[in-house]
Parts: structure tokens; C-alpha cells; sequence
């Protein structure tokens, strides 16, 4: 077994013509197919080009501890099979381990870590790793089934197909995780808010512009007891994973407010159920209930900004609402509620820190928006809140907004 290193192109015309070529089948394919007929199509290409009897991509699962059979020609059964091989073990995990090429003279028990390999007959092997942005995201490896030695010529080869096939696959990784961060995004959030007599509600969902979809949300629902619950909350992260979270929290925290009326309760258990099953998440969460006169609001606040008061005749300000610890913080963390007075024409404006923080203090963000709050409906709140932060000054971070009041009888 032989470390082989990637020379500068030295090449003879033919080779010339095939990296030539190469480039234009994988730029072609990157314009028009999916990541699974992408890299399908890389690997035949490449069989074709190589004169190799069988070619696969194995990618890093997202543990990164082992590699996973994801594409394959001539050795389908490793994908149909999952076929797993621990980073440093074996040909594929070396290759891995190491981020450099890698040629096999003999294959034998020693070497390969996958059976289907011997039993496939390979002889001769060379893999090279797939990286995007210095980092090693898979292995591409081809196999030959007569006894032959990989040049540094073919290394060169492979290693333009591995690149190609790394970025692509990162890229459409990342926008499969967007799309269906989104999908999971709008379906959790309410599409429309319950019939709440007596209260005017309006909400907004922006997602960022830098760092797009992640675990914002807000909800409003109304209760066995006669109570209105209203949450609103921010997983930390971004993509995916924080929208998943978020969906989980979501439904924990409506399940827990059907047994209890107490939202520093509520709270409690949410956290312990963090701490149990979401170990490495975190979340600020503001939940409140709304009594069945609405003439009183309790919140209790887990480490979310504070909302805005906002009454008629007074400038809005920030609420007295003490923050305790972010879901998932810390064990055991204490959970107090707080009172308030919910009199006709009274209002609170809730809200993410994407709608405040920028490179500014954040005193500067509750400044704009508590001085664009001058009264008005709820829909009305929500578009001067954005007008005032948003319009010159466009969200990197996703934002969630909900704005609730109670009108004054006509």
C-alpha cells in the first residue's frame, strides 16, 4: 500500500483531452441533475475515462466518525447494502483520515474493510478525497478487477471528478436543507390564527437574508380552560436542525399548556424535556396566557427580549418581564411569571432578535422600536415595526413577530 501524492498536470495530449472532457460532462451535469443522477453520472463517466471496473462515493454521515456507500457503478450492492467504514479504518476511512490520495496494489482483508470488495474480485484500488472548503466531506475510490498500478495521470483525473463531485454535493445538500427547512418552517407556524373575540392579533415571519430559515417561531392557540396561549421563541442555530428543534418544542409546549394554566409551569417541564431528549439544544421562549375576561395577561419569560408595552396615550416601552434562563440552559432552573394588566386599548408586541440586533448596540434597536410603535391596530404595528428596522436595513437573521391588543369598545 502506497501514498500517492497529486503531481501538476504533465500531460500528453490525450490526457489534455481528457480533463478537457471530463470538465465539460461534470459542468454540463451540474446545470441540469439532481445530487443522487449527478454523481451516478460522475461515476460512470469516470469508470469510462479511468478504464475501472467499478467506482463509488462514500460521504461522511453527519457524526463524521464513519462513511457511508452513497453512490456506486459496478458495486451497487455497497449502497442497496448502506455499507458503513469508520474514518482510519480500511482503505476509504485512511483516505479520510488523511485527506490525501491513496493507491492499493493488493486488496485483501487487510486492507478493505467492505467484503463486497473481495467478493467483487478487485485487485487494484486508488481513492482520493472529496473536500469543499477545506474540509473532507467523502471518498471517491474506483476499483479494477486485473492486476494494474493507478498513475499519477489517473490520481489527477480522479481528483477533478472528486472535487466536482464535493461541491456539488455540498451545494445541493444545502439547498435540500433550506427548501425543506422551509417546508417544515411553514408548516409549523400557524396559516391562520384562531377567532379570538375581543383580541386583535397580527403576526410576521421573515427568514434572514444571510443566514436564512432557522428555529424563530410564534404561536397562538386557545385552551380547554377559556385561556389564550401565546408563545413565541428562538431555537439556537440555523438551517435544518434548528427548525426541527423548533417543531418539537412547538408541540412540547402546547402539549404541557393543556395540563397547566401556570406558564412559569409550562416552562419547567418544557426545559426538563429539553435537558432529556434535545441535550445540545437551546431556546429563549416567551409563553403567556391571556385570561377568558382578557382583562389580564402572565408571562413568563425564558431568557427571550422583553416585548414592548404598548398603551394608548403613552409612549411604548420595554415590559417589566424579568428574563430567567434560556430551555435548556441549565437543570433545574427556576421559573417565575409575571402579571399584567391588560386594559382596552393595550397592547404587547413580541418579537425575535433578528428585528433589533445589528452592528449597532441593541439599545439602538429597541430605541427605533419602541418609538415606531405609536398605537394602531396589531396589523398596523407589525408594518411599522418593519418599516422602521427592516426597510433600509434588511434582516440578516430570521425575525418572528406577534402583535397583540386589546381594542377599546367602539
Amino acid at each position: 500500500m502506497s501514498a500517492t501524492g497529486i503531481p501538476p498536470p504533465t500531460g500528453t495530449l490525450d490526457s489534455v483531452e481528457q480533463l478537457r472532457r471530463l470538465q465539460t460532462v461534470t459542468d454540463a451535469a451540474l446545470s441540469r441533475l439532481g445530487v443522487e443522477d449527478l454523481l451516478n453520472e460522475l461515476l460512470v463517466r469516470v469508470r469510462d475515462l479511468l478504464h475501472a471496473d467499478t467506482a463509488t462515493i462514500l460521504l461522511l454521515d453527519p457524526t463524521g466518525a464513519e462513511l457511508v456507500a452513497t453512490a456506486a457503478s459496478g458495486l451497487e450492492r455497497e449502497v442497496r447494502l448502506g455499507v458503513r467504514v469508520p474514518v482510519g479504518h480500511g482503505f476509504a476511512g485512511q483516505v479520510a483520515a488523511t485527506a490525501e490520495p491513496l493507491v492499493l496494489d493488493h486488496v485483501d482483508a487487510t486492507t478493505v474493510v467492505s467484503r463486497i470488495l473481495l467478493d467483487a474480485g478487485i485487485t487494484a484500488m486508488l481513492g482520493v478525497p472529496m473536500i469543499s472548503t477545506g474540509q473532507v466531506v467523502g471518498v471517491l475510490h474506483v476499483g479494477s478487477r486485473t492486476p494494474r498500478r493507478f498513475t499519477a495521470e489517473d490520481t489527477e483525473l480522479l481528483q477533478l471528478v472528486a472535487e466536482r463531485a464535493a461541491h456539488a454535493t455540498v451545494a445541493r445538500a444545502h439547498s435540500l436543507d433550506r427548501a425543506t427547512a422551509h417546508a417544515l418552517q411553514r408548516s409549523l407556524l400557524p396559516s391562520r390564527l384562531p377567532a379570538l373575540p375581543g383580541l386583535d392579533v397580527a403576526v410576521r415571519y421573515l427568514p434572514g437574508t444571510d443566514t436564512g430559515l432557522g428555529g424563530d417561531w410564534y404561536d397562538v392557540f386557545t385552551l380547554p380552560s377559556g385561556v389564550i396561549g401565546v408563545a413565541i421563541g428562538d431555537v439556537a442555530g440555523k438551517g435544518l436542525r434548528a427548525a426541527v428543534i423548533m417543531g418539537r418544542i412547538r408541540s412540547a409546549l402546547r402539549a404541557y399548556a393543556m395540563e397547566t394554566d401556570d406558564p412559569a409551569d409550562v416552562l419547567t417541564r418544557l426545559d426538563r424535556k429539553v435537558q432529556r431528549f434535545e441535550p445540545d439544544a437551546m431556546a429563549t421562549v416567551i409563553y403567556a396566557v391571556i385570561a377568558p375576561r382578557l382583562d389580564r395577561i402572565t408571562l413568563s419569560n425564558a431568557g427571550h427580549l422583553p416585548p414592548v408595552a404598548v398603551t394608548p396615550g403613552h409612549p411604548a416601552r420595554l415590559s417589566r418581564v424579568g428574563p430567567d434562563l434560556p430551555i435548556g440552559a441549565y437543570p433545574g432552573a427556576t421559573r417565575t411569571a409575571t402579571s399584567l394588566p391588560l386594559d382596552p386599548g393595550d397592547g404587547l408586541f413580541f418579537y425575535t432578535d433578528g428585528l433589533v440586533e445589528r452592528r449597532q448596540p441593541i439599545t439602538d434597536g429597541f430605541d427605533r422600536l419602541t418609538a415606531a410603535l405609536t398605537g394602531g391596530d396589531a396589523e398596523e404595528q407589525c408594518t411599522a415595526a418593519m418599516n422602521a428596522l427592516l426597510a433600509t436595513d434588511p434582516a440578516t437573521d430570521d425575525v418572528a413577530m406577534l402583535a397583540l391588543r386589546r381594542p377599546e369598545p367602539r
